[in-house]
């Protein structure tokens, strides 16, 4: 129970149905709030009373959050909006500011402050659009929010010293002082742990989350207990299409652009160790690294998976990470990835065309064979979470038929295939802006699978009709008889039966519904 008068609330929104449609009910993964979780427990390790408010994993509607935030009485509400997925900054301010505008209805004394993606990318425009947002915290907000918390009083004056933030006063947004970023010497210190103590949960730790199908060797049952935790922050590659490296922005430019702050920082191996005994000890064994690249520092990636082989004697950990295909150049290394308990990972391959990655900064790949990474990880019997972009400049139906017929031969255990989007904090969407390119109005219309979502055309291609491919490539992967096959040999009758059951259903598309003729 937490006590009343917190100095800071964290607070997760909730807009799933909006996000995800159908999906969101039985499909769609649960993650723990990860930057809630580090924000939490960074204020605490300086002395503040800190709590966190999950309304995505509580399903709480926007009366029942506001009861639970009254009784609190917290000096400020932190709406934390940062995801796992690259678009959930964005899609997550629908939920985020619809409860922000409640709370302001009753309680306009109310400090309400905005970290993440989305108001890094646009902090001016964030402000001037959202009047239930009164400060936004620059970068990934450790510093900015500490400095807030110094505060005795908060207004228009106080607020004018407080380094890394925007705030509305005197008539005109103001953005102070840029703020830096937790610097390498400084991540075990200032980033000190997970508040693991403070998430809501059912009958057991973690029990309120959930990972994602293919994740769970596509069984319900094996979904939760499930978590989420960083060994590093940031990238060092600058693809045009995304934006994770906003977060390491430290400067005051109307529209930031991810690809100009790409840099990585480490937890130590103690550190992250630590961690994860945490949550092993808590019964929690299936578990995603978030890291953007995890397999790419030998220095930093070796010594944490021969830490996590010694817990993983029984071979009881279930854990996916990310990485390139250009990165995994050292195939003997997966012996030991698979020892640590990793036993799938993402691989961004975007595209069958070299042409085309190197289009959005991706990389042509020149040194490597992806078909020939592909085997190598399933030999070391790690399995593939394969992820694909349809509809990149470039692009044309040929293009994508044969990014489509590559990862129907690569037959990887996971499948995700995302429309191009101008995601606010990546250079496609700046290069939309001077383009005057058409851009979703809302925010959940950022989501790869809302209603409303309006990806990128291209040249020889409109939005709806990639999207329709899109979608469909989605069906044509995951009926195919080679992979069910493979599914059944590995996992079981029922995992078929779930993924037809999953296959069943089909995203509704605004623009794809206006491509059919008219009866």
């Amino acid at each position: 129970m937490l006590n009343k008068d917190l100095d800071v609330l964290f607070v997760t929104p909730s807009n799933s149905k909006g996000i995800y449609q159908e999906l969101s009910n039985d499909y769609s993964a649960l993650e723990p709030p990860t930057w809630s979780l580090l924000l939490a427990e960074s204020c605490r390790s300086i002395g503040h009373q800190v709590g966190i408010l999950d309304v995505n994993a509580e399903r709480l509607s926007k009366e029942e959050a506001y009861t639970r935030i009254s009784q609190l009485s917290p000096k400020f509400i932190v709406f934390v909006v940062y995801g796992q997925n690259v678009n959930a900054g964005t899609t997550g301010m629908s939920g985020a500011t619809d409860l922000s505008s409640y709370i302001k209805s009753k309680n306009s004394n109310s400090n309400i402050v905005f970290i993440g993606s989305h108001v890094q990318a646009l902090p001016i425009d964030s402000l001037l659009n959202e009047e239930s947002i009164d400060i936004v915290c620059t970068n990934e907000g450790v510093y900015p929010l500490r400095n807030l918390l110094k505060l005795n009083k908060v207004n228009p004056v106080s607020l004018s010293g407080v380094k890394g933030i925007g705030y509305r006063g005197f008539d005109k947004v103001i953005l102070t002082e840029p703020e830096r970023v937790v610097p390498q010497e400084r991540m075990d210190i200032d980033l000190p742990g997970y508040a693991w103590d403070l998430l809501p949960f059912k009958e057991k730790f973690l029990d309120l989350y959930r990972s994602p199908m293919w994740h769970a060797e596509y069984d319900y049952k094996k979904r939760t207990p499930y978590a989420s935790i960083q060994t590093s922050l940031g990238c060092q590659f600058s693809c045009e299409f995304c934006m994770i490296n906003i977060i390491n922005r430290n400067n005051n430019n109307r529209t930031g652009v991810a690809g100009d702050y790409s840099m990585m920082r480490y937890w130590s191996t103690k550190f992250i160790l630590n961690e994860f005994k945490k949550l092993i000890d808590f019964g929690v064994e299936t578990i995603r690294i978030v890291d953007e690249m995890f397999l790419l520092n030998p220095k930093y990636y070796v010594p944490l998976c021969e830490g996590l082989a010694e817990f993983n004697k029984d071979d009881n950990l279930k854990i996916w990470v990310y990485s390139r295909v250009d990165t995994i150049k050292r195939p003997g290394i997966l012996h030991l990835v698979r020892k640590a308990g990793i036993k799938w990972i993402a691989l961004g391959i975007e595209s069958s065309d070299k042409s085309i990655r190197l289009e959005v900064s991706k990389g042509k790949f020149d040194d490597v064979n992806i078909k020939e990474v592909v085997n190598k990880v399933h030999e070391s019997d790690i399995e593939v979470m394969a992820n694909y972009i349809f509809g990149l400049p470039g692009d044309t139906l040929e293009s994508m038929k044969n990014t489509l017929q590559l990862s129907i031969e690569l037959c990887t255990i996971g499948w995700n295939a995302y429309p191009a989007m101008a995601l606010p904090g990546s250079q496609l969407y700046k290069t939309a802006l001077e383009n005057d390119t058409p851009l979703p109005q809302n925010y959940e219309d950022y989501s790869f699978h809302s209603y409303n979502c309006l990806p990128l055309g291209t040249e020889t291609l409109s939005p709806a009709e990639v999207l329709k491919f899109r979608d469909e490539s989605y069906r044509v992967y995951h009926d195919n008889k080679n992979f069910l096959t493979k599914i059944e040999k590995k996992y079981g009758k029922v995992a078929v039966e779930n993924i037809k059951k999953m296959n069943i259903i089909q995203l509704k598309r605004k623009l794809v519904e206006d491509l059919q003729p008219n009866d």
